[in-house]
């Protein structure tokens, strides 16, 4: 079987925003529980020069539909970046992986050599669309996937490992 570029994309992006919100679901929880203001999870940063958890889940929700949109040479919907509540990040996510269920399987699917041109911060970045997806597009994805998690964890959310991987089970 030979995987397209539809099939090594959308269904991670999808499966990875899907688990993120799972361990909102988590967060909220363990915030009712323990006491906790879930402003708290939205706010926690590592370090003083990187994004709270907000900004992390804003830029995986980015990350994807830019993604999605590069590929397949569509129109990604446009979100303000204002989200204030665990519920709000939730429903950002929702919406994201609404957009990308919606973007047609063969508008990605042979799109490797696509070129694909962006501006990131000051620069300007250009790739063909498999090495896009290769060195930026899923390392970026789960560059900030796997910050979210940690901040969680580290706010004493019960996460597991499996609670990053749900959904990865074959069949």
């Amino acid at each position: 079987m030979t995987l397209s570029l539809h099939d090594i994309t959308v269904p991670a992006l999808v499966r990875g925003l899907q688990n993120l919100s799972h361990q909102i679901d988590l967060a909220l929880a363990h915030g009712a529980e323990a006491g906790i203001d879930s402003a708290e999870f939205v706010q926690a940063r590592l370090a003083p020069d990187m994004l709270t958890f907000a900004g992390q889940v804003q830029r995986a929700s980015d990350t994807a539909k830019f993604g999605a949109a590069r590929l397949s040479g569509g129109q990604s919907p446009s979100f303000p970046d204002d989200e204030a509540t665990l519920e709000q990040l939730q429903a950002r996510i929702a919406a994201t992986v609404d957009y990308l269920q919606s973007v047609p399987a063969e508008s990605i699917a042979g799109q490797e050599a696509r070129e694909i041109r962006f501006n990131a911060g000051k620069r300007e970045l250009q790739f063909s669309g498999a090495d896009y997806v290769r060195a930026f597009l899923l390392p970026n994805f789960y560059f900030h996937l796997t910050i979210a998690y940690g901040l969680l964890r580290h706010k004493g959310v019960p996460l597991g490992k499996l609670d990053f991987l749900r959904g990865n089970q074959p069949g």
